[in-house]
């Protein structure tokens, strides 16, 4: 099963929403695709026909690909309890709460495997998974036990799409930091450059695009205009943050938007694997 993974250079980038375009693109284009969050920490949450509870951002993204939403698509979810403590859910099945260092020391053995037969699971069914990573894969402090960001990438074997919000400024910055920071090996999997959240001319940034190819080596595929009246869902939130028109399908909506900003086959060659 072929996949691509949208990694970030912080959190709230805008991963999850890069996914949803992914996602529904895919779909166009006659593919069979399944989203894949390997683990997910979230209040929100949302049940299967089977009864299973899984990340709501996830059960989204399924809806987005034009496919149900199954337990394999988010195999770890944490539901943040407080005093730093979370309720673990492994496919559904819910385990005592634990604080962060009892988890990684519990649970990583547990968590790979997981993954591995998840996505073994998925491709059975799918053509291609669209994965979302978690926060940066540039937190040096917790990639010997991370079990969301290049780990998963190796795991599939997919090629990374790095996503750096511009609208916060700092962007060129956060993707030197952390394609510097990351292993060659998973610097080598990083194929393509998305800027999120532009406000402006996107003309205008000509010069930071050109800056940021030469200086990395790594294609910027898209700088995505910003847009607030996508009307979809965010993670975190209990209602999307903005409504779209009566009428909107969001998701064509939200991937027309998106697929007019980025180099689309360009992304859909190194989904093919034929970007080196």
């Amino acid at each position: 099963m072929k996949g691509i993974m949208v990694m970030g250079t912080a959190s709230d980038v805008g991963k999850t929403m890069i996914c949803t375009a992914l996602c529904r693109l895919l779909s166009d284009e006659g593919m069979r695709v399944a989203p894949f969050k390997s683990q997910n920490m979230s209040r929100f949450s949302a049940t299967t026909e089977d009864g299973k509870e899984m990340s709501r951002a996830q059960f989204l993204l399924a809806e987005a690909a034009r496919t149900k939403p199954v337990i394999e698509m988010n195999p770890i979810l944490l539901k943040p309890l407080g005093n730093m403590k979370s309720d673990v859910r492994f496919f559904g099945e819910t385990f005592e709460a634990v604080d962060g260092m009892e988890y990684r020391a519990q649970f990583f053995e547990r968590g790979l495997q997981a993954i591995r037969t998840a996505l073994e699971t998925l491709a059975k069914s799918f053509d291609t998974v669209v994965i979302e990573g978690a926060g940066s894969p540039a937190e040096v402090n917790l990639n010997n036990r991370e079990i969301v960001n290049m780990r998963v990438a190796d795991i599939a074997d997919a090629p990374v799409l790095l996503v750096a919000d511009i609208d916060r400024g700092g962007a060129i910055a956060s993707i030197v930091g952390t394609l510097q920071l990351l292993a060659p090996e998973h610097r080598a999997r990083v194929k393509g450059i998305i800027i999120n959240k532009f406000h402006g001319d996107a003309a205008l940034f000509q010069e930071g695009v050109d800056f940021i190819e030469s200086y990395t080596g790594i294609r910027v595929a898209g700088v995505i205009p910003h847009k607030m009246n996508h009307g979809i869902e965010e993670e975190d939130v209990d209602r999307p943050l903005t409504e779209a028109p009566a009428g909107t399908d969001v998701y064509d909506a939200w991937a027309a938007h998106v697929k007019a900003h980025v180099d689309w086959p360009f992304v859909l060659s190194v989904i093919a694997g034929q970007v080196d």
